[in-house]
């Protein structure tokens, strides 16, 4: 995926300004594709000159005018055909299990406390997360029975990534727990097997 795709529905999502869009990216887009302000800028000014986005200066009260961006039908075309085109499956490239199999060449316990490093980022994510969940998901507690409404796919489809998210750092949190308990079994003498 290109960054312009993950800007082009945040846009759809929500029109704004480029360090609106930072921030989206910091929030909640993050979850799936990170960007820095830098190139979310860069990539912008790309898409406004090729003319899927539209910006329009906002008067700001004691501050400089924004530029308050917004999907053009140029853009709206290109996510929709980005969207029918296949992609191929996520490859996994993974470090730290390159490192694991490498232990077994050295000493396994030297790894513990990178893994520990690991499991907490995960952790954290993991808690990042939920807390979005709770924040944006959240059914309200009203005491009436929930009625019968209207799916929102917006809504829905972008909770359903989050889910994802959340899964796949449980799966993390478990996987490093086993490596782990894995390590904890081998010692320094090991090494020379």
């Amino acid at each position: 995926m290109a960054l312009e795709h993950a800007i082009l529905v945040s846009l759809l999502e929500k029109p704004g300004s480029g360090y609106e869009l930072a921030r989206r990216f910091e929030r909640s887009i993050g979850y799936f594709w990170t960007a820095t302000h830098q190139q979310i800028y860069r990539v912008l000014k790309r898409m406004e000159n090729d003319g899927w986005v539209a910006a329009r200066d906002v008067p700001q009260h004691g501050r400089p005018d924004k530029k308050e961006y917004s999907v053009a039908d140029l853009g709206r075309a290109a996510l929709s055909s980005w969207l029918h085109d296949p992609i191929e499956p996520d490859s996994v490239r993974h470090d730290l299990a390159v490192k694991i199999r490498g232990a077994a060449f050295d000493d396994p316990t030297a790894l513990i406390q990178e893994v520990e490093r690991h499991r907490q980022a995960h952790r954290d994510r993991l808690a990042h997360y939920l807390a979005g969940e709770q924040r944006d998901f959240a059914a309200p507690e009203t005491g009436t029975a929930p009625q019968e409404t209207q799916p929102d796919a917006e809504t829905e489809l972008q909770h359903v990534v989050l889910r994802g998210g959340i899964a796949y750092e449980r799966m993390m949190i478990g996987w490093l727990d086993d490596v782990l308990a894995t390590l904890a079994r081998f010692g320094p003498a090991d090494r020379d097997r």
